[in-house]
């Protein structure tokens, strides 16, 4: 069972605390995402560890899989169809897996789906959605009035299921992470499945690679508590950051309970429940979980709440 000492509701943005002490916080966020944390974190005033444990990119393998399902040439006959448009719906369950989805789509001359037929659906969690611009849309289909776009209010997998409603044996397809190095965390097993009880036919293409940032991943965390700076926060985004962490620290002859012994008060936060119960599941308990996850915004007012309440 998952122990969190503050889950946040709904709550006005939090100005920086009024504090002689700099507060020091590290985050395990991919560098693709980091500046945007990075910047939220420095608005409180706090001083930013970035500290990436994954790496989040395409690759060549990734981007021949997204630009089969767009080209005419993967079809065997002459009627110039794109394997899309034997779909109904894209679910796109991260950022990532938008831009690798995307930079391959800007690169071909011609849309993959034709201006006329059945609605398009293609749904996506919470600022992710921004991506889902005009000029996405028009290079998915020159009538972009074919494509309807959902948002679920929950950001969230299981969200995003109930926003596509009843599939009625249709096909979506789902770009996600070809994971390496790491073990998969049960998200995408599990948004598959429950797509397929909705009736969908789940599709998954593996959209771009998410892969361990290698051994010394976690020496900037470790190094500072050799010295006399310290720690008060670390924030995860996903669960595949904890484990990255985690290996990071056995090859450096550390453990997390040695890490907290150096950093006693030390703050776990924890970018929404997904990843609160993967790092828990993991072994780590999660101080701080927000419950507005759309963006990183709440996170880091859900911190910003745990420290002004014990000041």
């Amino acid at each position: 069972m998952m122990n969190m000492a503050v889950t946040m509701q709904e709550f006005s943005p939090i100005p920086p605390l009024l504090s002689n002490k700099r507060r020091a916080v590290a985050f395990t966020t991919p560098l693709n995402y980091a500046g945007r944390l990075s910047h939220l974190l420095q608005l409180k005033g706090w001083s930013p560890l970035c500290c990436p444990t994954i790496v989040v990119e395409p690759s060549p393998q990734t981007k021949a899989s997204i630009q089969f399902f767009l080209s005419t040439k993967a079809q065997s006959n002459d009627n110039k169809k794109t394997p899309l448009e034997d779909f109904s719906a894209i679910a796109f369950t991260s950022r990532a897996g938008i831009l690798a989805f995307s930079e391959t789509l800007m690169r071909n001359e011609e849309t993959p789906l034709e201006p006329y037929g059945e609605n398009f659906t293609v749904s996506a969690l919470g600022k992710d959605a921004e991506l889902l611009n005009e000029d996405f849309l028009s290079k998915l289909c020159k009538k972009t009035q074919r494509i309807r776009v959902t948002v679920p209010p929950v950001a969230t997998p299981t969200g995003l299921v109930e926003s596509l409603g009843v599939g009625r044996g249709r096909r979506v397809l789902c770009p996600v992470p070809l994971v390496a190095g790491l073990v998969e965390p049960p998200v995408v097993p599990n948004f598959l499945r429950d797509l397929a009880l909705r009736d969908w036919v789940p599709v998954k293409v593996h959209a771009y690679e998410t892969r361990w940032a290698g051994p010394r991943c976690a020496e900037r965390v470790v190094r500072r508590s050799e010295g006399e700076e310290g720690l008060d926060a670390i924030v995860f985004t996903s669960t595949g950051e904890v484990e990255g962490l985690l290996k990071s620290l056995r090859e450096l002859g550390l453990d997390w309970r040695l890490l907290k012994e150096r950093y006693p008060g030390l703050v776990v936060a924890a970018h929404g429940p997904v990843t609160a119960s993967g790092a828990e599941r993991l072994g780590i308990r999660v101080d701080v979980v927000s419950s507005r996850f759309h963006s990183f915004d709440g996170v880091v007012d859900a911190l910003a709440l745990r420290w002004s309440a014990s000041e």
